[in-house]
């Protein structure tokens, strides 16, 4: 059966530098990570190409959402739409 199409839905939080990316779906390799740069990516495919986004700061991952934390002269109307295709591009590419 295949899967609904990818959906992605943004609010803001407390922390205006702070965004949640929620999904239709749960993220591959469950359980909850945080990363504050690329270096501590890893092996983590999305959150590398998350940090390739130019202002994103730090990642929180857990279930189906994504708190990415952006740089303070970074502007969510400039980072949205990236990294809403960064989502796309992996979890559609890797079938998640």
């Amino acid at each position: 059966m295949a899967q609904a199409e990818l959906t992605v839905t943004v609010q803001g939080t407390p922390n205006p530098n702070a965004a949640k990316f929620t999904l239709n779906r749960s993220l591959p390799d469950q359980g909850s990570r945080s990363y504050f740069g690329v270096g501590e990516a890893g092996d983590d495919a999305l959150a590398a190409c998350l940090f390739d986004v130019e202002g994103v700061r730090a990642l929180f991952m857990v279930d189906n959402f994504i708190t990415v934390t952006k740089m303070d002269d970074a502007r969510w109307d400039d980072l949205v739409e990236p990294i809403e295709a960064a989502i796309r591009e992996v979890l559609e590419e890797t079938g998640a």
